[in-house]
């Protein structure tokens, strides 16, 4: 197969480069302008060639997925076990204890291997980017796509900077790319308020908007559309303030960033470019060449195979993930397990509704009680096929948990692939790998982040229109599940909402809305710290989980600390004093 997309060049073109580039097991801030050593004497003049400058460029793509692994996974859903939708998984809470530490709460160090991993991960993509910007912002004119590139790097650098915020709050902005050593040094990652960051953000985001095209050749380039639906997001978590120093606390939710959010999901934006919703959510989630890069698919990371290298340029950030099937799947580690506090949110009442207050009251029944079909395109239980392949019935035992049963029987359907398609789509090397893309911003996203904002702002009745936009698809997802309720009982039943709504309950239904159709994406956990949210559901959900499960029986979170991960000590302590920790005496 030929190379299909912008990251599958990457294979080739990495080859080539001028420069050391190879970052990822740099430690320290000591070593992160490593990367600018010239390895070789290249003269001004041909450094800006253009294919040197588009080698430069591809490489800054390369990184987000070169730079991750098992343990550290730009997905985050590593760090999103500390949310309500899923435990940590794996054998023992021993196995990932470092993860455990984050789940129940406790016992998490500034100098654990985890905290520094994804700093060093993310600022070693940032390094790359800005490596790229400095080749480009050096190039002449005669390099017509400059301004485009520069766009493109600018939006790549925003998604750094993004995660790295979500994580740790508290961050250096790092955007020139002719740092000196000692410079560098001199940064603080409290030189900005919180809202000053998330300026920084959108800031260079809009630059990014004003120049980038409505369509891309290149699968993997973001158009204006990704960058108004990151610009949206961005303006989202703006939104809900958190700028009191001495706590975590959303002290405000301000309207004019409401009002950007509203702009930038503008419909118009993403039709121009021919986005919106797959019939069935379920083809966001799957690898076969007909559905990646689909209309609900705005910017997603490009993952391929039979590109010339060994395995292919693979995603495997989900290797841990995998079940240990026998004979199938032999070495699957079965971390990042659905819920049963997440099984139980997706049950719908009478009228074909979430129950948004009570769904926790009990266990879900497959066998009496109503559900949204997403249910069962999110979480594979007993009973049910995996991955909808009906040679692998799920049940109790170690194929669906390797555990034991200590972290229950559910399995994450989302990051899986069917074992049918070992070989082409799903790859054994030292872990289980697939070319599937993984989606970072999709236009159901757009769509409930415009309905988060109507309803903050008050317009209740288009809030609920735009939740039932995703509610009617929801309905319809059952191009793979079509037959579970003749052949294992189930009962589908979603609905849309009637009537109207307070302020009050347009938001909580939104936010419900967000739960199940984002369920397992890795965007629970943040969503409840931007919302300020954090401590009470995770509290709520450990006192109601420690009836279900032993190991969550310390889980405590504690607020204006929890929230967010500490400054790594390696990074804090090569500082030189510029860095302030984190809240939460930690």
């Amino acid at each position: 197969m030929e190379s299909r997309n912008l990251y599958t060049k990457v294979k080739k073109a990495t080859f080539v480069l001028p420069f050391a580039l190879s970052l990822l097991f740099l430690n320290s801030c000591n070593a992160f302008l490593d990367d600018q050593v010239p390895q070789g004497t290249l003269s001004d003049k041909e450094v800006t060639k253009s294919e040197y400058i588009d080698n430069m460029v591809t490489s800054a793509y390369a990184i987000f997925t070169t730079a991750e692994d098992i343990n550290s996974s730009f997905s985050m859903w590593n760090y999103d076990v500390r949310s309500d939708d899923a435990y940590k998984g794996g054998s023992t809470t021993n196995d990932g204890d470092v993860f455990h530490q984050l789940e129940v709460e406790k016992g998490v160090l500034t100098t654990n291997w985890n905290i520094n991993d994804m700093w060093v991960r993310i600022y070693n993509a940032i390094s790359r980017v800005n490596t790229a910007i400095g080749t480009l912002e050096a190039a002449d004119d005669s390099y017509s796509l400059k301004n485009e590139r520069l766009a493109e790097m600018k939006f790549l650098r925003a998604y750094g900077h993004f995660l790295a915020k979500r994580l740790y709050k508290n961050i250096p902005f790092v955007m020139r790319s002719d740092l000196t050593y000692d410079e560098y040094h001199q940064i603080s990652n409290t030189e900005y308020t919180n809202d000053q960051g998330w300026a920084i953000i959108a800031k260079e985001l809009e630059e990014a908007y004003n120049v980038l095209p409505v369509t891309q050749t290149d699968k993997g380039r973001p158009t204006k559309a990704a960058a108004a639906a990151f610009l949206a997001k961005v303006y989202l978590y703006k939104a809900y303030h958190q700028d009191d120093p001495a706590s975590n606390k959303v002290t405000s939710i301000n309207e004019d960033d409401l009002k950007k959010v509203l702009e930038y999901t503008d419909p118009a934006i993403y039709t121009a470019g021919g986005y919106g919703l797959e019939s069935d959510i379920h083809n966001n989630f799957r690898p076969e060449d007909q559905y990646e890069n689909g209309i609900e698919s705005i910017w997603a990371i490009q993952y391929s195979r039979n590109d010339g290298s060994t395995y292919g340029n693979l995603n495997w950030s989900y290797g841990l993930i995998v079940p240990n099937i026998p004979d199938v799947t032999n070495g699957g580690c079965d971390f990042y397990k659905p819920s049963q506090n997440l099984v139980n949110a997706f049950e719908t009442d009478a009228n074909g509704l979430p129950m948004i207050d009570t769904f926790n009251d009990k266990n879900y029944d497959m066998k009496t009680d109503n559900a949204d079909p997403r249910l069962f395109l999110t979480v594979g239980m007993t009973g049910l096929p995996y991955m909808f392949n009906k040679k692998f019935i799920m049940d109790h035992s170690s194929a669906w948990s390797r555990s034991g049963g200590l972290y229950g029987y559910n399995v994450t359907l989302k990051q899986n692939v069917d074992p049918a398609l070992i070989g082409t789509y799903l790859i054994h090397g030292s872990y289980w790998a697939s070319s599937m893309n993984r989606i970072v911003f999709r236009y159901a996203d757009v769509i409930l982040e415009r309905a988060e904002a109507e309803a903050q702002l008050g317009n209740s009745a288009e809030a609920i229109r735009l939740v039932n936009q995703i509610r009617t698809r929801a309905a319809g997802s059952t191009q793979m599940i079509a037959d579970y309720p003749n052949k294992y009982g189930v009962h589908f039943y979603c609905k849309n909402y009637t009537g109207s709504y307070s302020k009050e309950d347009a938001i909580k239904i939104v936010k419900m809305e967000r739960r199940l159709e984002f369920a397992m994406e890795s965007e629970r956990f943040f969503d409840l710290v931007r919302w300020g949210e954090a401590a009470t559901v995770l509290n709520n959900y450990f006192a109601k989980e420690k009836e279900r499960v032993t190991f969550l029986n310390e889980a405590e979170f504690t607020a204006d600390k929890n929230e967010y991960l500490p400054i790594p000590h390696s990074q804090y302590s090569s500082s030189n004093g510029h860095y302030t920790q984190n809240i939460g005496k930690w």
